[in-house]
């Protein structure tokens, strides 16, 4: 159990800090720096006897899901998913985790191989953060792969409040060259319309699915330059398995949560199933430019504020029901007599659409888990270059007389 000793005033954390080299100061690192679309990378500073030191505070946030949607979330500095948290096998590392919640927490580094101490099991390991407390987690890291971070105190609460983070742990001898590197939470949420905080009792009914605590349209692209080397990791710390398809392209696995997997065993998939409490690790060559699709292959987990108790309306003939309706209900719009298509309805305050993007041809009828992989030759960043230009002759035409 951890001791007392090792929970940090105020003022010992302001002056361990003081004492600390800021990161910014280190030598360029040998590994490729990961990207966690809509989130970022948590600093370090390194202490003077060698360790990399990381400040993670617990406390409530609001994530914006996407634009027209605020949530009230719980998260770590400021964020939900919490910043990654980025280090190299070998590495001593010292995490001060800071308690701003309503109420006690603690943090376990899920699938990292640490002392029985430093596991972060409330009550089995060590004792509640309460909050206003700050507690202090060291190890050194024996491994390298993508590994995840999350609470083991209330979690069933708090980890549906969006309390998660991904840990990635970079090999001590560098491996082939990867040029991009991107890391995406996958998450279940039930925010009824209207509202804006998830309800943690929701247990298989869930309306939101989110890359990163976002939804499409909100989800950043995956921007990537012809010819590179992309890897993908996926964590899954939601009540659901979710099948992730990518457009275009056909990706290897090449690592879990239990470290990268030996070349002889690795295989192709276009879709990963990537299951509760895991992650999935996929690569490929960008060798053809477009605008490709990335999402969830469940139907209803590439949709916003789904509702699960609208009647089946399909083919039924409605004549001037919805005329009728509109009378005494302005802005009624009849559900699903040719399907869902192309409708627009109006929505409560802080509520979105279930489908609501734009494309370059007309609606992208999709939400949730969406995104696009936006593969271009000559780039010369990474900010988002806007809507694929097709060559001539190569977009798909209405056959005309």
């Amino acid at each position: 159990m951890m001791s007392r000793r090792t929970m940090l005033t105020a003022t010992a954390v302001g002056a361990a800090v003081g004492t600390a080299k800021t990161a910014a100061a280190q030598a360029k690192p040998s590994y490729t720096p990961v990207v966690t679309p809509n989130g970022s990378t948590l600093p370090y500073t390194v202490a003077a006897d060698g360790a990399k030191e990381w400040h993670l505070t617990a406390e409530p946030v609001k994530r914006e899901f996407a634009k027209g949607m605020i949530v009230n979330a719980w998260g770590y500095n400021g964020s939900t998913p919490g910043p990654t948290i980025e280090a190299v096998e070998g590495d001593r590392v010292r995490i001060f985790v800071h308690n701003k919640l309503p109420e006690r927490t603690s943090v376990h580094w899920h699938g990292i191989l640490l002392p029985n101490g430093m596991d972060g099991v409330a009550g089995l390991n060590q004792p509640h953060i309460e909050p206003g407390e700050t507690y202090v987690y060291e190890f050194t890291l024996k491994q390298h792969g993508v590994f995840m971070y999350h609470p083991h105190s209330d979690e069933m609460v708090q980890m549906a409040m969006g309390m998660m983070g991904f840990f990635v742990i970079h090999p001590k001898v560098p491996e082939a060259k990867v040029d991009r590197h991107f890391l995406i939470m996958l998450h279940t949420w039930f925010v009824a319309p209207g509202t804006a905080t998830p309800n943690p009792n929701i247990m298989n009914d869930f309306n939101l699915f989110t890359f990163n605590s976002r939804v499409w349209p909100g989800t950043d692209p995956l921007v990537i330059k012809k010819g590179e080397r992309v890897r993908i990791s996926l964590g899954n710390l939601s009540m659901d398995s979710h099948p992730i398809h990518i457009h275009g392209y056909t990706y290897e696995l090449v690592g879990t949560d239990g470290g990268m997997i030996p070349k002889s065993a690795r295989y192709p998939v276009t879709t990963e199933n990537v299951p509760v409490g895991t992650t999935r690790t996929l690569e490929f060559v960008a060798n053809e430019p477009g605008d490709w699709a990335f999402h969830c292959h469940k139907s209803h987990h590439t949709m916003n504020a789904m509702n699960h108790d609208v009647p089946n309306m399909m083919g039924v003939k409605q004549g001037k029901t919805e005329d009728k309706v509109k009378k005494v209900l302005p802005g009624y719009m009849a559900m699903g007599e040719k399907g869902m298509g192309g409708m627009q309805m109006g929505t409560p305050a802080n509520t979105l659409p279930m489908m609501t993007g734009q494309g370059p041809f007309g609606d992208v009828e999709m939400g949730g888990m969406f995104t696009v992989v936006k593969v271009r030759d000559g780039l010369t960043s990474y900010a988002d270059p806007g809507w694929y230009k097709h060559p001539a002759g190569s977009v798909a035409r209405k056959l005309g007389k």
